[in-house]
């Protein structure tokens, strides 16, 4: 960049999530003059109240799973009757280290010369130039304006609330509210059977919990692949989960000593406990979009092409008030390529076919490129292999009986253009399909490389070799 560019270079940042700060770290980098204005601290929801909180609390219900069926590996212990959770330090240890990487994130953007504003932040009025006027309203002063040549919305999304189903903070609550718990639910019962649903589910359900699952779908986490979410809903079902299905809550109401659920055929469900996990909304009504003519599709989605633009020049939006996928490595990426491409960088658009994404429900479901649903319609031509964990020896050793490894090839070329895990730490495993559909790998250059063994990863290489040898017949 030249020295001129730098000097006329003012990003604004609305919103400090993944989006926001990862994008004002870029900035930063490129020698711009960055504000950074975010309502609830450094992180963003994601790090104070979704995403790191919901690991962080599952994290815990692994250790609980760890002493499951121990009699198995010849250890004699009480067994889960034997262990006992104490919710209060469980969710003081989920706050705790939300607090702790929101403080290291605003070391990081200080460290870097990031102006870090605690308030809130919408568009000021249109006026013609190559700037656009933000209004900041700092929580603890008057609003003033700041004109910017670059602006980027990263606002993220907020829990949709149901009008018959209203939480509380009691006992019919939202993903964000379950951390101020005294006490495990004796009956949680959870209304939503999509990613957040599930992986609440499956967490409660390792802690002892009572769960009924109610899903509007045939089976929990429709969207996700067919083979997966039938195994871990199967495994849902063996461990005493009750999985309402192609149920929907109707409404929900506190009845002082429990909650009582009425579903859509008029039953009544009743437990102690309501989660509500029926997807999110962006915040992007209180920014002064419609106004300054912003873009925004249905839902309140803004719309954005695949370098992060908004309709209008100079205005960029990255993270979940985009709609283009709910992930924080997305997010983060959106806000990076958004200000490489603002100060004039060489910038790759968006590849959505390269992002994994994981569930991370006990077992994990992790999945990349193209799905079976558009290989069976045939929209994506393609050979595939599905291998059960059951014949992996690593699998054998810790006992695990649920999960597999599926791999998606070209038909004429092997080239991997996706695959699917499910099986413990599913998170990781997914990472080396990655890298061959993000390097154009085929399955001869997979299956020629030696894995560990034993090692979970061996399966990986194992399909590739059943599609190598499908492919020399």
């Amino acid at each position: 960049m030249s020295e001129g560019w730098n000097l006329v270079s003012r990003i604004v940042i609305i919103g400090g999530g993944p989006g926001g700060y990862e994008a004002a770290l870029v900035a930063a980098q490129l020698d711009a003059d960055v504000t950074l204005v975010e309502a609830e601290g450094p992180g963003g929801a994601c790090v104070l109240t979704d995403c790191v909180p919901s690991k962080t609390f599952i994290a815990s219900s692994e250790v609980m799973t760890g002493y499951r069926h121990n009699e198995r590996f010849g250890i004699r212990s009480a067994g889960l009757e034997g262990v006992s959770v104490d919710a209060v330090a469980v969710n003081q240890r989920v706050k705790r280290l939300a607090l702790a990487q929101s403080a290291d994130i605003h070391a990081k953007l200080i460290k870097a010369g990031v102006d870090v504003v605690h308030g809130r932040a919408r568009l000021g009025e249109d006026t013609l130039g190559h700037t656009h006027q933000v209004l900041v309203t700092p929580h603890d002063a008057d609003t003033y304006a700041v004109e910017a040549t670059t602006v980027l919305l990263a606002t993220g999304a907020t829990p949709r609330v149901l009008a018959t189903a209203r939480p509380d903070g009691e006992r019919i609550l939202d993903w964000r509210q379950l951390y101020d718990l005294t006490e495990l639910p004796s009956h949680l019962i959870v209304i939503g059977s999509g990613v957040t649903g599930a992986e609440f589910a499956s967490a409660y359900l390792a802690m002892g919990v009572q769960v009924t699952l109610v899903s509007s779908r045939e089976r929990v986490m429709p969207h996700e692949d067919a083979d997966a979410a039938m195994a871990i809903e199967r495994v849902f079902r063996e461990r005493g989960m009750t999985i309402l299905s192609q149920s929907r809550g109707q409404s929900v109401v506190n009845t002082g000593s429990s909650v009582q659920v009425t579903l859509g055929d008029g039953s009544v469900v009743e437990g102690s406990h309501a989660l509500i996990a029926v997807g999110a909304v962006p915040n992007t009504a209180e920014l002064g979009l419609q106004e300054y003519g912003v873009q925004v599709g249905d839902g309140g989605y803004v719309t954005v092409d695949r370098v992060s633009r908004t309709n209008v020049p100079g205005i960029y939006a990255a993270g979940d008030c985009t709609g283009v996928l709910p992930l924080a490595s997305v997010a983060a990426m959106q806000g990076r390529i958004a200000i490489w491409h603002a100060m004039g960088e060489a910038v790759a658009p968006l590849r959505l076919r390269t992002v994994s994404a994981n569930v991370f429900t006990d077992p994990e479901l992790a999945t990349v490129g193209v799905s079976q649903n558009e290989v069976d319609s045939g929209r994506t031509p393609a050979r595939q292999v599905m291998l059960p964990l059951t014949g992996n020896a690593r699998a054998k050793m810790a006992d695990l009986h649920d999960g597999f490894v599926k791999l998606f090839c070209r038909p004429a070329t092997g080239q991997i253009i996706g695959g699917v895990v499910v099986a413990p730490k599913a998170s990781e495993l997914i990472l080396p399909i990655t890298m061959a559909i993000e390097n154009n790998l085929t399955v001869d250059q997979l299956a020629h490389t030696i894995t560990i063994y034993p090692s979970l990863s061996g399966s990986i290489a194992e399909a590739a070799r059943q599609l190598m040898q499908h492919e020399l017949q």
